[in-house]
């Protein structure tokens, strides 16, 4: 026999697996458990990813953009983007004012929101933030002066649909100065200065309950003629995550070539360039820490069924002690012996590893299917126990069961994103956790010598 002829080895480890061990739990039990491990796992992250990744999109395409840049001379906006189109890495650039401000509908309350100046053409020019926002009712129509574009919840406090007219009030024209009032005018007077009345044209939904409830969009001359709010131009990448790169080539770029214009380069450090990274650090942080921790818990299943594996594979070298002698005995190293357990719990770990990434990868890409099924299942169960509630009188009755109800989770459907890194992983954790357990279980085996064994046979 030759001894490392992996052949033979695999030969008996598969001979193992496939029969079970006496006095000890079957293999199924350990390829079931490394199954279900990364299963879930690969569920449970695929449904954390598209809720987290729609909360961090819908704040990066429609909030605060990849870059920013501000303090610059609104004269030389055109220039500036001439420039930042130039460098490779930049996708869209759209200026942009925003401001604080009151709006009346038709209820007697105001309600505080954020109202965003925009050019009319932005969707033409940033497809990324068109593809995040869905109108209701309505259209992206802020040609006119006085058009105002409102988020769905925001529209349902104000008692307003397509076509009313809301009553804005310019906090920041307030608090600024920047907006002209009558110097010695009345009360009624200075409101007026700071008011104007604008057509809903547009009611829209972005899936992120904060902006659909505070954010309006207006034309980008209306919202500076309101509140003189400063001009902002926001930068979209083609990657994200080569933001640091792209800041440096733009500062690179403000410095080196001035853009030609002292006008525009104006003082050192004048023109602030920000980050993504600057803007909701602790939200981000925030869902990072959680996912973290998430996937240590549920790690936890790949402790526990490497610990079984692991104890298993121990009762397996001590129940085999006979097999080892012979083995040992017609010439078999210590090492073959050892790999012929090592091979067994690959087995367990290959075996449970692709059946639990097939299933996962097929639930997490019909996830909204899925827990249909699953919801239609409990309910029919519910309804079983509510008919012989009423049947034997016991009174009251069980409502209907949702995993993700609207009612509470401000979701339309159940979001699904799968990240080939994180499944890759996952899967490496199944199997490495069933051979690592087999490794340590198994040396044992390569310590048992071939006399100790037979000596009593």
């Amino acid at each position: 026999m030759k001894r490392f002829n992996f052949r033979w080895i695999l030969f008996v480890a598969g001979r193992y697996v496939s029969r079970g061990r006496r006095n000890s739990p079957s293999p199924v039990l350990a390829i079931l458990g490394i199954g279900t491990g990364v299963l879930a796992l690969i569920v449970i992250l695929a449904v954390m990813n598209g809720f987290q990744l729609g909360f961090i999109e819908s704040i990066l395409e429609i909030s605060s953009y990849h870059l920013r840049l501000e303090g610059f001379p609104p004269d030389n906006l055109a220039e500036l983007q001439d420039r930042l189109r130039a460098i490779p890495e930049i996708k869209a650039s759209v200026p942009f004012r925003e401001f604080q401000g009151l709006m009346r509908g038709r209820r007697e309350g105001q309600q505080a929101a954020l109202i965003r100046g925009l050019p009319p053409d932005v969707m033409e020019h940033d497809a990324a933030m068109k593809a995040k926002i869905e109108f209701e009712d309505g259209s992206f129509d802020i040609q006119g002066d006085r058009s105002i574009l409102l988020g769905a919840e925001l529209a349902r406090r104000l008692s307003v649909h397509l076509g009313d007219t809301v009553t804005l009030f310019s906090i920041a024209g307030l608090l600024s100065g920047a907006v002209d009032t009558p110097a010695a005018g009345s009360a009624e007077e200075e409101e007026e200065a700071l008011t104007d009345a604008f057509t809903v044209t547009g009611i829209f939904r972005t899936g992120f309950y904060e902006y659909d409830l505070s954010w309006s969009f207006i034309n980008i001359e209306s919202a500076g003629a309101l509140s003189g709010a400063e001009l902002v131009l926001g930068v979209k990448l083609k990657n994200r995550w080569q933001d640091r790169n792209v800041l440096k080539l733009v500062s690179e770029t403000l410095v080196s070539e001035a853009l030609a214009s002292e006008a525009l380069a104006g003082e050192p450090g004048a023109i602030k360039l920000s980050s993504w990274r600057d803007y909701n650090r602790a939200f981000f942080g925030a869902l990072r820490t959680e996912k973290l921790f998430m996937f240590i818990l549920v790690g936890l299943i790949f402790i526990v069924v490497g610990l079984n594996i692991f104890q298993a594979q121990r009762r397996a070298v001590l129940e085999r002690r006979e097999d080892i002698g012979l083995l040992r005995a017609v010439g078999a190293a210590d090492t073959a012996v050892r790999l012929v357990f090592v091979w067994d719990g690959a087995i367990i770990g290959l075996i449970g590893a692709v059946s639990g990434l097939g299933l996962g990868l097929l639930i997490a890409y019909h996830i909204s299917a899925f827990f249909t099924a699953l919801e239609k299942l409990v309910n029919f169960f519910i309804g079983i126990i509510n008919f012989f509630s009423g049947l034997f009188g016991a009174g009251g009755t069980a409502g209907e069961f949702a995993i993700f109800s609207p009612a509470v989770f401000y979701i339309k459907e159940i979001p699904s994103r799968i990240i080939p890194l994180e499944v890759f992983l996952i899967f490496m954790f199944g199997f490495l956790s069933a051979l690592l357990a087999a490794w340590f279980a198994s040396g044992k085996a390569a310590r048992t010598g071939p006399a100790e064994v037979l000596r009593y046979e």
